[in-house]
């Protein structure tokens, strides 16, 4: 209570005195960016599982950008499970932060809100070398009505999408697996994996929130919202009802025939989480992670080929990235931060590591040892890019210049650049949201014929205003490109 009374004293003083209490306790008198002279400590909420004994270890870490740029740095961490609620309460309330964590499913509706600083004009000019390190395409990815309000994350940026297979099972059958990369192809090997093993044995284990990845040759438009979207390599820029196009449904009529076939196991639409062990499995990755899951599940090797990509669309750049508070004190200092932890590889190794000596150690081949995998609660995939932090021993050389190779190959989507303006239909899109959550898990893992839950899916989508949301998505889309001379 004597902390409390003596807090709540020195914020009638400050206020009284014609200052402002920031979340951390410092002051400022103006909000333009500027300090009464304290060090800033900038507020950074992420999204993990928080534990104690990190702020002794963030006071390091301030030691360090403090010296560098003259900032010092809290970073706070909602939960997994209630990020989303959480942020989107914060952002209501008007509880001060700096930095934001942001994605896909957050990016294009805090925007809306007017919550993020737009950053067109600081980033070129207040953090140059930021600016030239990101690519050209993430910026215009993340880009909403032309002006850029999130700092894109650079790392596995674009998407590519492998097969896994057991090695041991590869041989065994001697499939081979190039031919597995359609939906045709596929069906013969898992088929023969499940005749020779046996009725207990599921060749493709699921969950019910596992991705499948048949909606990735459509961009989405930003809107999260998978049923509707613009095919890749449209260059009409049709947008399109995605569960009538011929390619989903007869990905949708192969899993409903796995699962009937006891290939796809007969929990999976009801379970939250898969074994570590699966004889094949799809995943956004490169090959040189394989050797890493093959640790996991307790074999000897993954084989893996590419299934999709790589491409570069909206939806993809916009999974990871770091926004300004609109009502940020120190926008620029923020913005510097986050050139800082993209260019500066020991704040990088610490942000994703901890502290040298404590959490990890450099070796001689150019590589990180984490002591404890579990000591470090900050998810680095958040925070910066991957192609300056110092790759750990766990995996293979060359092992990041692979990422970098495919996002150097990666196709561009006619539509990237392009987010929709969801105002309009605010209200249709979390309906037509709300629909396809009832009818999703059940046909993404096959447990529902498709045909006969399709017409009923899309009847129930269309009575919630698919219709009107893919009308007024034309009408933007075709603006856009009216506007650009295209």
């Amino acid at each position: 209570m004597k902390k409390v009374f003596v807090y709540l004293a020195v914020a009638v003083l400050l206020v009284s005195a014609g200052g402002k209490v920031s979340a951390s306790g410092s002051s400022s008198r103006d909000s333009g960016g500027s300090s009464s002279g304290a060090v800033p400590t900038l507020i950074w909420w992420q999204i993990g599982s928080a534990q104690g004994g990190i702020a002794e270890d963030l006071a390091v870490i301030s030691n360090y950008t403090q010296e560098k740029i003259g900032v010092r740095l809290d970073v706070k961490q909602a939960g997994w499970g209630d990020a989303g609620q959480r942020f989107t309460t914060m952002i209501n309330a008007g509880e001060y932060y700096d930095i934001l964590f942001t994605d896909l499913g957050s990016y294009n509706r805090f925007v809306g809100m007017g919550a993020f600083a737009d950053l067109t004009d600081i980033l070129p000019k207040e953090t140059p070398k930021l600016w030239d390190y990101v690519p050209d395409l993430l910026w215009n990815g993340a880009k909403i009505k032309g002006r850029i309000y999130a700092v894109p994350t650079y790392k596995d940026s674009s998407k590519t999408v492998y097969q896994f297979w057991d090695h041991a099972i590869v041989e065994k059958y001697g499939l081979d697996i190039n031919t597995t990369i359609t939906w045709a192809g596929l069906d013969r090997a898992l088929r023969t994996i499940k005749a020779g093993e046996g009725a207990r044995y599921y060749p493709f284990i699921m969950s019910r929130s596992i991705n499948n990845f048949y909606f990735d040759q459509y961009d989405s438009l930003a809107a999260d919202l998978p049923v509707i979207g613009v095919r890749l390599d449209d260059t009409q820029h049709r947008v399109v009802n995605t569960l009538e196009q011929p390619d989903i449904q007869e990905a949708l009529r192969y899993f409903h025939t796995w699962y009937e076939a006891g290939i796809i196991n007969p929990d999976a639409n009801m379970v939250d989480e898969t074994p570590k062990y699966r004889p094949f499995f799809m995943s956004q990755a490169w090959p040189a992670v394989a050797a890493s899951y093959a640790t996991s599940a307790g074999i000897d090797k993954y084989d893996s080929v590419r299934f999709f990509g790589p491409s570069y669309s909206t939806d993809s750049i916009q999974g990871s990235m770091n926004a300004v508070n609109v009502n940020s004190r120190y926008k620029t200092e923020a913005i510097k931060l986050l050139e800082l932890v993209n260019t500066d590889r020991k704040l990088r190794d610490m942000i994703a590591y901890g502290i040298e000596g404590k959490h990890f150690t450099y070796v001689n081949n150019g590589t990180a040892v984490r002591r404890d995998r579990t000591d470090w609660p900050l998810v680095n995939y958040q925070e910066g890019s991957f192609f300056i932090e110092t790759p750990e021993n766990t995996v293979p050389p060359g092992y990041w210049e692979e990422v970098q190779k495919l996002n150097e190959e990666a196709t561009p989507s006619v539509m990237l650049g392009f987010i929709l303006d969801l105002e309009p239909i605010r209200n249709e899109v979390a309906n037509c949201r709300t629909t396809w959550t009832k009818y999703f898990t059940d046909l993404n893992t096959g447990a529902s014929d498709p045909a006969v839950i399709l017409p009923q899916a899309i009847a129930e989508l269309k009575t919630a205003g698919l219709d009107k949301v893919i009308a007024e998505a034309q009408r933007q889309v075709n603006e856009y490109f009216q506007a650009q001379g295209r």
